[in-house]
């Protein structure tokens, strides 16, 4: 009788061990917006959209200790047009934003699957409107260029470990497998190196695509930093990319200010394109305020202005069609949650 009891002690010991070594979560964010665009040439455009200043997203996550520091785990994370309830993105992916199975130690992190891509990071990072919404500096890329992305298929990515003094980096390699989309058209060699201490942050990050189709290949170099004073955080960017006789350089300079429960967004970005010495610019200016209900929820309102210049016709996504070096006017006022 007491071996028996001994040995159901021992199995829920057990038990209780291999429970908390591993674990699966869900997660992710809902955002939607009530957005109103207005193009030069065009009457205005009224929508319910979403990702206004988050990407809304539906994550499953997963870890398993496996002893000894050694970690595994996955994350599948799909985007999602929950303004009217179709998965984001569109096309066949479902975990269209990130699929990837990790194993990490005390060597860092390895990510096998899609995941972003590391020319992309400094973009979005070191912009006060990250890439979400009427004021992303998506918005001003011209449409001559090839942009490079934001994630890519068929990905071995090494991420260094944290413990390192700040140092941070993520080293990509994904294959093409005869692909066809900008996310998988050839093969893509990336990388990007960053340091972080205390209100100082700054990175650097270069990325090579190659296409299948005789296409020249895309080159991108990027530097990004972010200060914060407290009483201001100051964020900027340059990124250069060439393709064949296309040079781009885009310049952003942004700034969080909090205020109570609150934040104000401003922001400033340049694209300049040459093309055999033919220069275009687009630039964009963006405000914005941020009221947090809670740690989850928030409250948001952006407004910009972007302004084409040389013929170019680029505009804020939502609208109708601008006329050439016309100006597009775009504004929104959503709320988003985490979960």
């Amino acid at each position: 009788m007491k071996k028996s009891l001994l040995a159901l002690a021992v199995l829920g010991a057990f038990a209780g061990v291999a429970s908390a070594q591993s674990s699966v979560t869900l997660s992710g964010t809902v955002d939607a917006s009530a957005k109103y665009v207005k193009n030069s040439g065009s009457s205005k455009s009224l929508s319910l959209s979403n990702s206004g200043i988050n990407s809304s997203q539906l994550v499953f996550s997963g870890v398993e200790d496996l002893g000894g520091g050694l970690k595994a785990g996955f994350e599948l994370n799909s985007g999602l047009s929950n303004d009217s309830g179709n998965a984001g993105g569109g096309g066949t992916q479902f975990f269209n934003r990130r699929s990837v199975v990790k194993l990490s130690g005390g060597f860092g992190e390895i990510r096998l699957g899609r995941e972003y891509a590391p020319s992309f990071w400094n973009t979005t990072v070191f912009d006060a409107f990250g890439t979400n919404g009427v004021g992303s500096s998506l918005n001003v890329i011209n449409q001559a260029r090839l942009y490079m992305g934001t994630r890519r298929d068929n990905g071995i990515n090494y991420y260094l470990p944290g413990n390192i003094g700040g140092l941070y980096g993520q080293f990509t390699a994904a294959a093409a497998e005869q692909g066809t989309t900008t996310d998988r058209a050839g093969r893509y060699l990336g990388g990007r190196v960053g340091f972080a201490a205390g209100p100082f942050d700054v990175a650097f990050s270069y990325g090579q695509q190659r296409y299948t189709a005789g296409t020249p290949d895309t080159k991108t170099y990027n530097l990004g930093g972010a200060y914060d004073l407290g009483v201001v955080k100051l964020l900027g960017y340059w990124d250069h990319e060439t393709q064949g006789t296309l040079k781009g350089n885009m310049y952003s300079v942004s700034a969080v200010v909090p205020v109570g429960q609150g934040e104000i967004h401003a922001g400033y970005v340049l694209d300049k394109l040459d093309t055999s010495g033919t220069v275009t610019k687009v630039d964009q200016f963006a405000l914005g305020y941020v009221y947090n209900l809670s740690k989850r929820t928030a409250l948001y309102s952006t407004v910009s202005r972007l302004n084409n210049k040389n013929g170019t016709t680029l505009a804020i996504a939502g609208g109708n069609p601008i006329s050439a070096s016309g100006k597009s006017t775009g504004a929104e006022f959503g709320l988003r949650h985490f979960f």
